[in-house]
């Protein structure tokens, strides 16, 4: 059992799935908004680990979806300056577990960290649920 300090973009549903496959594994949940953090640019950079720039992004955030902004075009210093500014572009969920961070909700790299339950493995739990794999209305709640 680990405890998860999980940021998540409060009534998104594809996020609560996600605490529900963690609590069910066990797992123990501090939970925060990530739109309402005071995030710095060296804090928020280390959730991303060795990820490319481009896989820090929340893909259905309505910036990237409109095409106003192009993750595959940007340098680490342009994207965490659009994410301080407009934190609904960054992936979903951001975790951490003492001082390790991640960015995303992969299962079989979730379970491999900290555990799940068999039931979560081969989901792709980074799409909302209620759309039926659509993108979510990335508003703010």
């Amino acid at each position: 059992m680990a405890r998860v300090l999980f940021f998540e973009k409060p009534g998104c549903i594809g996020n609560g799935e996600q605490k529900r496959l963690l609590r069910a594994a066990g797992h123990q949940l501090e939970v925060r908004s990530l739109l309402a953090e005071p995030w710095s640019a060296e804090e928020l950079r280390r959730y991303f680990g060795t990820l490319p720039v481009s896989d820090w992004f929340n893909r259905t955030a309505p910036g990237v979806k409109s095409g106003t902004v192009v993750p595959e075009r940007l340098s680490e210093t342009e994207a965490l300056r659009l994410m301080l500014a407009d934190p609904l572009l960054v992936r979903r969920p951001l975790m951490r577990v003492g001082e390790e961070r991640r960015a995303g909700f992969d299962p079989a790299g979730v379970d491999a960290w900290i555990g799940l339950t068999p039931a979560a493995l081969g989901r792709d739990l980074e799409i909302c649920p209620s759309t039926g794999g659509e993108p979510c209305d990335e508003t703010p709640a």
